[in-house]
């Protein structure tokens, strides 16, 4: 008799939570397929690999993927590139509608907001550190933030704990309560791009490549155009 199949494991980006949740997990739970998700930053999903952390598949930012390619850590052949997803501010719902369509206009809201979120570990964090730097308000801005390890920033703003969060716009747009100003401006927005493999030596490399294939789907591309994210693959 041969083994049973175990789970699957998928380590991934929380840029892709909600639509995991909605159009991926949904018909894998009804074909009888088990994935357990680990969901972190790729900065943090990095760190649990450095540690020893393994899973048979990932989502991640490409450094991350390059990185792993160059340490023979995932399947080169399996990699698929996913989306690009761009940063946003967001207010609780029916709040103050602060302006930013240009730098000049980010710069004063960043100066008059009492409060703001962002997380330390993701991508959007690390680009907003360096943001108000450049912009002159590093200062200002870290006296009065909250900075989350990881999560969704848009947590705290809706239960009315912050005012203004900062996170990839999918990001944002996954969390109720909120009302999502827009993008940072052209000349300071930064892109980045998602992609998805099979770690190299995935135990379950049959189930691992039903989620991407079903990551890879219609559906879950309405979905990623809907909220923000621009995908890569038709």
């Amino acid at each position: 008799m041969p083994a049973a199949k175990g789970p699957t494991t998928m380590m991934s980006a929380l840029i892709v939570r909600a639509i995991v949740d909605a159009y991926v997990l949904p018909p894998l739970d009804a074909a009888g397929e088990q994935v357990g998700m680990v969901w972190d930053p790729t900065v943090a999903l990095m760190q649990r690999i450095s540690a020893g952390e393994r899973a048979d598949g990932i989502v991640a930012i490409d450094w991350a993927l390059d990185e792993l390619a160059a340490r023979g850590l995932i399947d080169p052949a399996s990699r698929r590139p996913f989306a690009q997803a761009a940063f946003g501010l967001a207010v609780a719902q029916g709040g103050e509608r602060f302006a930013i369509g240009s730098v000049e206009d980010l710069r004063a809201t960043l100066l008059a907001v009492p409060s703001l979120v962002y997380s330390r570990a993701g991508a959007s964090g690390i680009y907003f550190e360096r943001l108000i730097d450049a912009l002159g308000v590093g200062d200002a801005v870290r006296a009065k933030a909250t900075v989350i390890p990881s999560g969704l920033t848009g947590e705290p703003v809706a239960r009315g704990d912050a005012v203004l969060a900062v996170q990839q716009l999918s990001e944002l747009l996954a969390v109720p309560g909120l009302d999502v100003l827009g993008p940072f401006p052209d000349a300071v927005q930064e892109t980045t791009d998602f992609s998805a493999a099979l770690f190299a030596d995935a135990a379950n490399r049959q189930g691992a490549a039903a989620f991407l294939d079903q990551l890879f789907s219609q559906p879950v591309r309405a979905a990623c155009l809907a909220s923000g994210l621009i995908p890569f693959f038709e």
